[in-house]
């Protein structure tokens, strides 16, 4: 099963009878062979694809597989496809590793040629993108613009969608802000760096941090020059009573903690609120996915009970998309003038056409319809993995409130270890991470294994078998 096409200039050579006989899918053969053309070079950014027809006909395979494969590599990333220009392999940077991390860095291509199946967590199903509003809304803010909207302006960000940010957040998260206090910051990870940085110049020399989290969050804080300790965890969330005098600042993700999936209680947020007033501190929360809770009404945001003592963090990435790179810090006075002065060190100003765009949407009411039609599907997504692991993998707990883009599985003890289980799910094609990766400190723990599954990633079609993957996978745990 081979196929030669020389629409794009030159001969490629595709043969997926070796994957076949290795019990491959035709479709994740197709896709397998798609995707390592593209990383080894044969297949150039830019290039054109043959239409799903002709390829099909040269495999011998009908054109929906071909069709298919397109869809999963183009939500990938691999390819772009566009209506009336076909499809081609899409125009993204790939740079030479260092030559020591060149080995590594093999190994971490090979492993993603072999994920057929993206479960790990962080990111929307793209597919859901609202492509048609935003090009709508986008045109609508640009013809209504005024020409100095294209010019260098404040670092806090366009006017029009810190006013529409100021109204929303109050609606929906019950942020207590103004357009004066809200900067815009290309994700929240740059935001959590200006922060480090500015409280660094402050005095502040220890960042306290849940004790599993983001990792590159963690990283951002010590590049900044903090040192991280890490604060532990049970069903309330973080363990507040354990904060003293040594940090300057506690990073917190009280409505849905990542990646345990727990609510930081009532008690909790109050005492963390009360220890900033205190001893002069800082709460800084992430509210990475607040406005995803499926079976009651989402708590409101902390930074409500002390606007002076709390920095609120929200972003785009989970409700559009992470390519954007729009977020938002609503600061306290004091943090204001500091943190607007390192954004300018570090880009100036985020790009301005995207923040009007999503000032039309948001004031259109075009965004909350989309956030509404995103949280039924992620809530019919997580109800499908729950129901599935009930049937064909009982003996697997999902924990964790029901809300946000992913659920954590934890294994009864004595079950396969999770390095060995993360192992096997490479070998079937699943890409995952295990919580083990999410802590804050290296120290080695004997918990029964625990896998974070984002079932929102894979797109619509691609989402039942990744299900059914990961079943098999554990039912064998």
């Amino acid at each position: 099963m081979t196929s030669s096409w020389t629409s794009f200039g030159g001969d490629l050579h595709l043969d997926l009878t070796e994957r076949r006989a290795a019990g491959t899918g035709l479709r994740a053969a197709l896709e397998d062979a798609l995707r390592e053309a593209v990383q080894d070079g044969r297949l150039a950014p830019g290039t054109r694809l043959p239409s799903s027809r002709a390829l099909g006909e040269d495999l011998g395979i009908a054109r929906n597989t071909v069709v298919e494969a397109y869809g999963q590599l183009t939500a990938e990333g691999w390819l772009d496809s566009r209506q009336g220009s076909g499809t081609t392999v899409a125009r993204r940077a790939v740079p030479e590793a260092p030559a020591h991390g060149r080995r590594a860095g093999a190994r971490e291509a090979a492993r993603r040629r072999t994920a057929r199946h993206d479960l790990m967590s962080g990111r929307p199903d793209l597919s859901l993108f609202p492509r048609s509003a935003w090009l709508a809304a986008a045109r609508r803010a640009l013809a209504t613009a005024p020409h100095d909207a294209l010019d260098y302006g404040s670092p806090l960000g366009r006017i029009e969608l810190r006013q529409a940010l100021t109204h929303y957040l109050a609606r929906v998260r019950g942020v207590r802000t103004d357009p004066d206090h809200l900067l815009i910051c290309t994700g929240v990870t740059q935001g959590l760096g200006l922060l480090s940085t500015a409280l660094r110049e402050r005095g502040t020399r220890t960042l306290a941090v849940e004790e599993y989290g983001l990792p590159p969050q963690h990283a951002v804080a010590r590049a900044a020059g903090l040192t991280t300790i890490p604060l532990p965890l049970d069903e309330e969330g973080a363990r507040v009573d354990r904060l003293d005098t040594r940090p300057g600042a506690v990073l917190l993700t009280p409505a849905h903690q990542f990646p345990s999936g727990a609510v930081l209680s009532a008690e909790r947020r109050a005492e963390a609120v009360r220890w900033a007033r205190e001893l002069d501190r800082y709460v800084i929360e992430d509210d990475y996915d607040g406005e995803f809770r499926y079976d009651r009404q989402p708590l409101g945001a902390m930074q409500a009970l002390d606007p002076e003592r709390v920095v609120y963090a929200g972003t785009a990435a989970k409700s559009l998309a992470p390519g954007l790179r729009l977020a938002w810090l609503a600061l306290p006075d004091a943090l204001v003038e500091p943190v607007a002065r390192l954004k300018v060190l570090a880009d100036t100003m985020s790009p301005v056409l995207d923040q009007l765009t999503l000032a039309e949407l948001i004031t259109s009411g075009t965004y909350d319809r989309h956030v509404r039609r995103c949280r039924l599907h992620y809530r019919r997504r997580r109800d499908h993995l729950v129901a599935a692991l009930a049937e064909h993998a009982p003996h697997v707990r999902v924990t964790g409130i029901a809300a946000g883009l992913h659920v954590v599985l934890r294994l009864p003890p004595g079950s396969t270890p999770e390095a060995e289980l993360l192992t096997r799910a490479r070998a079937a094609g699943i890409s995952l991470n295990g919580l083990s990766w999410h802590r804050a400190t290296s120290n080695a723990t004997d918990a029964p294994p625990s896998l974070v599954i984002g079932y929102a990633t894979p797109p619509e079609h691609a989402f039942p078998a990744a299900v059914q993957a990961l079943c098999e996978l554990l039912r064998r745990a």
